[in-house]
């Protein structure tokens, strides 16, 4: 099990990499001071993390002072500070210099008016940020996620691929509602640790790997339908490996295993295996720790095993191949069937996958991978196709279509990379459709892609392709959720 990638660390500025959490709350004293406002450390929530604004609106609401002139106030007070006592604090600078020679890109992210945050770029060198997001430059700041997500939108970063640092609880609400991991370090008050959330003392001696260390794992899963085991195509074994091994996957949903595939790749990968019947299996680098569904179901079924992951949980990982006959592609596009017909005849599929649904254990996440030898309904809206609905009215999403939501600029094609023209000889063009899926619930989808090496000959001159199947395969990446740090 592997971590993601880091795309980026992200990075509030005041108490997190200068000392400006103290210089902030020294203005906002001095301001209350002067409207007869002690403060106290039960107004802690309403100054530390906030920005101006806020905070001159609650001093405005209890001493009844008009909030732009304390607004003004704060800004000469906070600023003449600043200019005259940013200090950075402890490892801030050491870990911004190791990731600049790493080359992970870095955002400043604060909830301070730009003037205030270009004055602490300069003092720590505006090399060493490839973007800055200010108060100024979001409608909503800190605690709402927007600062964080105009950061990763600036970076072209996934927000669930980066680590945010921040030193007080305004600003980690504002990184985990964007979806990061985050790094806390407090600066006044304590944070609590949580799931995904590491709490450290200070930045000394966190370098670029500590941040690694806090994302996500990833499990990457694929489906694939073997076509007659691969055997249509010559060396199909070695270029089955090949495949598995340069998209990096984790587990393998198979179909048209044809008896021994998934045991002989997972023994050649040194992975695990369950083999149901002759035609469905699953590899897992990962190992598996139940089996279900009929070890003897026929050509056509369902069998699903539960994947012991990394970060200590599991995930249940389900196979299916339906029926292939009736195809409602072919009855649209050579027999112009009406839609009423063509729902009316997916029951045989439709009454395949609800047996597999029903053997589906709720308690723990769930990927459901297959060919279902239908069309989407998120894809064709001429049709309301009957047997991917059921699966989403099972509370299944479809992966590829949460990271492609649009059908006709991705359409995702699965079959068939090697029929371009129906194999009966009368040179109709070959429907092309996504009939291959990998569908989930309770995961966090990365990425999702169709998968095809080579470039495939047409059938029926295939011995020689690369590829060694009529499918392309379906990868999709998924995060598992955060590791963190609670002890420390």
């Amino acid at each position: 099990m592997s971590h993601l990638p880091l795309q980026a660390a992200l990075f509030d500025m005041d108490g997190t990499l200068v000392d400006t959490e103290r210089l902030w709350w020294e203005a906002v004293e001095q301001v209350a001071g002067g409207l007869g406002r002690a403060l106290t450390v039960a107004d802690q929530p309403d100054v530390l993390g906030r920005p101006v604004e806020y905070t001159a609106n609650w001093l405005a609401g209890i001493t009844g002072a008009p909030a732009d002139g304390v607004a003004a106030d704060l800004h000469r007070e906070f600023a003449d500070r600043v200019r005259t006592g940013v200090v950075p604090r402890p490892g801030a600078l050491p870990l911004l210099r190791a990731l600049a020679r790493e080359g992970v890109p870095t955002a400043l992210v604060t909830a301070s008016p730009r003037s205030v945050a270009d004055t602490v770029l300069d003092a720590l060198g505006r090399g060493l940020f490839t973007v800055s997001v200010t108060a100024d430059d979001t409608e909503h700041t800190k605690p709402a996620p927007d600062p964080y997500l105009a950061a990763c939108r600036a970076l072209g970063v996934d927000p669930a691929a980066c680590v945010a640092v921040e030193d007080t609880q305004t600003g980690v609400s504002s990184a985990e509602a964007a979806g990061c991991a985050v790094l806390a370090v407090p600066s006044l008050a304590p944070i609590e640790p949580a799931p995904g959330r590491t709490v450290r003392p200070s930045l000394t001696d966190v370098t670029p790997r500590t941040l690694r260390s806090l994302l996500p794992y990833r499990l990457r899963v694929m489906t694939w339908n073997l076509w007659y085991g691969g055997t249509k195509v010559h060396d199909h074994r070695a270029k089955q490996l090949k495949a598995i091994t340069e998209t990096e996957v984790d587990v393998v949903g198979l179909q048209e295993t044809y008896g021994t595939a998934a045991e002989e790749l997972a023994d050649a990968l040194g992975w695990h295996h369950h083999r149901a019947g002759d035609n469905l299996g699953i590899i897992s680098r990962h190992p598996i720790t139940a089996r279900f569904g009929d070890p003897d179901v026929g050509f056509y079924g369902a069998a699903g095993a539960r994947i012991s992951i990394g970060t200590g949980g599991e995930v249940d990982v389900w196979t299916v191949h339906l029926d292939c006959a009736p195809y409602g592609p072919y009855e649209a596009a050579f027999d112009g069937v009406a839609a009423a017909d063509l729902i009316a005849h997916e029951e045989v599929r439709l009454a395949q996958l609800r047996d597999g649904l029903r053997r589906i254990d709720g308690t723990v996440p769930v990927v459901l991978v297959g060919d279902f030898n239908s069309p989407s309904h998120l894809d064709r809206p001429d049709v309301d196709w009957p047997v991917t609905r059921a699966a989403e009215e099972a509370g299944l999403r479809d992966s590829y279509r949460e990271a492609h939501p649009d059908p006709v600029r991705d359409p995702g094609h699965t079959w068939s990379p090697v029929h371009a023209e129906h194999e009966d000889g009368s040179g109709r063009p070959e429907p092309q459709d996504r009939i291959d899926f990998v569908l989930h619930r309770g995961l966090k989808v990365l990425d999702s892609r169709t998968y095809v090496s080579g470039t495939p000959r047409p059938w029926p001159d295939v011995e020689d392709n690369e590829w060694p199947s009529d499918h392309a395969a379906v990868i999709t990446t998924f995060a598992l959720g955060g590791v963190g740090e609670p002890g420390r």
